[in-house]
């Protein structure tokens, strides 16, 4: 079970200027303070859980979170990542039905439980949050469309190459070894890549050889992020970080 921790205003939260919050107004960001509830997930407590009634939404506070759904041979297929001030679960509370996908912490992490009366208030009181959740939504369908497209037109080293990128983008490099900072298996890696773990397994080794990554035990450094990025066949961003 998760530990429960005293509430904290949503005024003094390091997030929230990049959270779905930051254009509420100080009262409504009072009334969701003491609505909500805060608590301390271990690594690899469920926050929730596919197909159990959406009653929250959940806001990072700290940490990581792998965000996944089961097929049904019981496999995990991990359909994205959340970290300090993102939002998730939404998605069951918006169209009122069970939550769509589930929910791990990654590390020791905090979220914030906020009810759904207090989000359904704000959906109808302010106009620039209800904004905020369509852009929200636009983004997370693009992100699934692409990912459809990616599973079906590019190769399995492509779609692993990306899936590093991706979580470089994510969580950013460690400040002293410059790995990726978030450790994951390579079972979970090859998940993102919609790959078996012996191809993903394979193709790291090879992407080592051609000295793109380097490994420190099982975190992994890119050397290389433009070439990673030709890997991927996503060169659309490659002058931003020449």
């Amino acid at each position: 079970m998760p530990i429960k921790v005293e509430n904290k205003s949503c005024t003094e939260c390091s997030g929230r200027s990049s959270s779905m919050f930051c254009s509420l107004k100080s009262t409504e960001l009072t009334d969701v303070s003491l609505d909500k509830t805060s608590n301390i997930y271990k690594k690899g407590q469920v926050i929730f859980t596919e197909g159990h009634l959406a009653q929250n939404v959940f806001c990072i506070t700290s940490g990581k979170v792998k965000i996944f759904k089961t097929g049904t041979d019981g496999k995990e297929q991990i359909v994205g990542f959340a970290k300090e001030a993102d939002l998730i679960g939404h998605e069951g509370i918006l169209l009122e039905r069970n939550y769509f996908v589930s929910a791990i912490a990654l590390e020791e992490t905090i979220v914030c439980a906020i009810p759904k009366h207090s989000i359904d208030k704000l959906l109808e009181s302010n106009n620039g949050f209800s904004a905020d959740i369509i852009k929200m939504l636009t983004k997370g369908l693009t992100i699934s469309q692409q990912s459809v497209l990616d599973m079906a037109q590019k190769s399995a080293r492509e779609r692993t190459a990306g899936a590093l990128l991706m979580l470089l983008d994510m969580y950013g490099t460690h400040v002293i070894t410059k790995t990726i900072n978030t450790n994951l298996t390579r079972v979970e890696i090859a998940s993102i890549a919609g790959t078996s773990t012996e191809s993903c397994i394979r193709i790291l080794s090879e992407f080592h050889k051609e000295n793109l990554v380097s490994f420190l035990g099982k975190s992994i450094k890119i050397l290389s992020i433009p070439k990673l990025k030709i890997v991927a066949n996503d060169v659309e961003l490659l002058p931003l970080i020449l």
